[in-house]
């Protein structure tokens, strides 16, 4: 029996999927800290809108943050609304949403996958989206990308179903266009038989993509309407043949996206004197697009030069498939597929910000392309460049058993014997895919991809992550402050990253060292915190302030944000 067949069939690969999303998505859920400083912004901002019972304005502190619309903040409100409540510092009641998301992107990813290319090779394609690293990052991350992915996913699957069916209907009528596909099966155009009837997707279908367009723009603005319409553009220019849109009833359906997305940005925008948008077109979406906004910037290609970390373990596939794919463009599954990745990963590549998840939404597809190729009988690739990339896809692998070993020495505890147990696991289930490969058991590999991830995220987000006390200095921060008490808000002097808020406290301020010394002096019971570069400072300070300083925890560690160590005294007033 085929390996896939006997996971087919059924409730099977849905709840299959349900199982592996939650073997390697829920692990370190609950006990990761915020994981950089968007996820703080991010939860902070909501639990101002839970705190304020203002859900149109979105707050950092005082700062409007103009980076996204609304969207995103309200599910994770009502998650933390529901579970939880604002003074509580728990973080995942804010990332369930992006969890569910996660975990719904991969289901439609096999719902509609095996609607393009069959059932086994959506099964394949799901697992080696689920697995790859970048979408188990977002899952653990109270942010806007795995809602994303739910986004496209949904708006893209449902747009692949009228162009294929909307061809269909086109040949079995006999008016199919020089230049398209006529097969989504085969390798070219079939010549048009009698006329039948075959049923599209209706306007139901239609409605749910506008839709799905106009709750996208809620949570990350323009991303999902235009992936989609270089999707279409991609078509039109290589079928020369637009007709199968008409069925979209796109007029209508751009007055459907508009009522949904248009009430909060006109309330944003009464509320904010037309602040928020011009914020966001100006502070946040030109800057990406002209230039590397906030440092994070990179060569053209540079994804490219990534996906084998990104796609990471079923980039083991990428390179067999790729140099195949551009050969199946005549399949209309692999034409539509074609022209949802191609144009997006391009676009990312060319727009100057760059940062690792931005080409996220193009990997349903990738990952459909090669669950098929796969299962239909990819060729070993075994030539010398299969070496290299065999080899740098392998050596993925050991780094992160070498970080689980790693990491807790420099970061947290020191070395474990849990952590040595954990990384000979995670080398066992590189090393096993890759010989698989090797061998040219190419679906075995596939899904021996599946225990790779299984053995590696747990282990990683889990078991080593949450215990690296040094490279989460506001959390450490947090927990003397707890222990001792202050009766007013804490301020930091030199030290001022986003976690520290969600940790202490909307309340909590940021200053310079002579600040903290004289807040110390204005508020004897209360508790400072000093990054060493601003110490001579309020050292200077709080000698002319007359106040006697006791000093409760000296916390040592690394500012992965800034790259930098850091060092930062909790300090404060000594009784008389």
């Amino acid at each position: 029996m085929y390996p896939v067949d006997r996971l087919t069939g059924g409730f099977r690969p849905y709840l299959l999927l349900s199982l592996f999303c939650l073997m390697i998505f829920l692990p370190g859920l609950s006990s990761l800290p915020p994981m950089d400083r968007d996820e703080s912004r991010f939860m902070q901002a909501t639990r101002q809108m839970l705190e304020s019972d203002d859900y149109i304005r979105i707050q950092f502190q005082d700062e409007m943050r103009a980076k996204k619309p609304a969207g995103a903040y309200w599910l994770q409100a009502l998650s933390v609304d529901t579970l939880s409540h604002p003074a509580s510092t728990q973080t995942w009641p804010y990332r369930l949403p992006s969890l569910l998301a996660a975990w719904a992107a991969v289901i439609l990813t096999f719902v509609f996958g095996k609607s393009l290319i069959g059932e086994r090779p959506a099964l394949l394609g799901a697992i080696l989206l689920a697995s790859s690293l970048m979408l188990t990052s977002e899952a653990h991350q109270a942010k806007t990308d795995a809602l994303l992915l739910l986004c496209t996913v949904a708006a893209q699957g449902i747009l692949a179903r009228f162009y294929i069916l909307g061809r269909a209907r086109d040949m079995a009528s006999g008016g199919a266009s020089s230049g398209g596909s006529c097969s989504s099966g085969g390798g070219g155009c079939s010549t048009p038989g009698p006329r039948v009837d075959v049923k599209g997707p209706g306007l139901s279908e239609a409605l749910i993509f506008w839709l799905v367009q106009g709750i996208a723009i809620l949570i990350k603005g323009p991303v999902v309407p235009v992936i989609s319409l270089l999707t279409i553009a991609a078509l039109g220019i290589a079928d020369r043949n637009l007709r199968w849109l008409n069925s979209m009833k796109p007029v209508l359906g751009t007055v459907v996206a508009a009522a949904i997305a248009a009430p909060w940005f006109v309330a944003i925008s009464q509320a904010t004197g037309g602040a928020f948008v011009g914020e966001a077109v100006k502070g946040d979406l030109l800057p990406k697009l002209l230039g590397a906004h906030e440092s994070h910037g990179g060569f053209p290609g540079l994804y490219l030069a990534l996906s084998v970390v990104l796609f990471w373990p079923g980039s083991l596939l990428l390179a067999p498939v790729v140099t195949r794919l551009w050969a199946q463009r005549q399949r209309l599954a692999f034409r539509v597929l074609l022209a949802w990745a191609l144009p997006t990963w391009l676009m990312f590549e060319i727009i100057p910000t760059k940062l690792p998840h931005y080409v996220l939404p193009a990997f349903p597809a990738l990952a459909l392309m090669a669950g098929a190729l796969t299962v239909e009988g990819l060729e070993a690739f075994r030539h010398k460049a299969a070496k290299v990339w065999y080899v740098i896809w392998c050596a993925i692998g050991l780094i992160l058993a070498a970080a689980c070993i790693a990491l807790p020495m420099y970061f947290g505890n020191g070395f474990d014997i849990v952590n040595v147990v954990s990384a000979l696991a995670i080398v066992a289930a590189t090393l096993i895919p890759a010989i698989l490969a090797w061998r040219g058991a190419m679906v075995q590999a596939g899904l021996a991809l599946a225990l790779t991830a299984a053995a590696t995220y747990p282990a990683i987000f889990n078991g080593v992550l949450p215990g690296l006390d040094k490279a989460f200095l506001s959390r450490s921060a947090a927990q003397v402050v707890g222990t001792i008490g202050s009766n007013v808000p804490v301020v930091s002097a030199g030290y001022s990253e986003p976690s520290l808020v969600f940790w202490l406290g909307t309340q909590t301020r940021f200053t310079d060292g002579a600040g903290a010394a004289d807040y110390l002096k204005a508020n004897p019971g209360a508790l400072v915190l000093v990054e060493s570069r601003q110490q001579a400072a309020f050292d200077a300070r709080i000698g002319e302030n007359g106040v006697k300083v006791e000093a409760f925890a000296i916390l040592d560690g690394f500012n992965y944000s800034r790259g930098k160590r850091a060092s930062l005294a909790v300090l404060g007033a000594k009784a008389p």
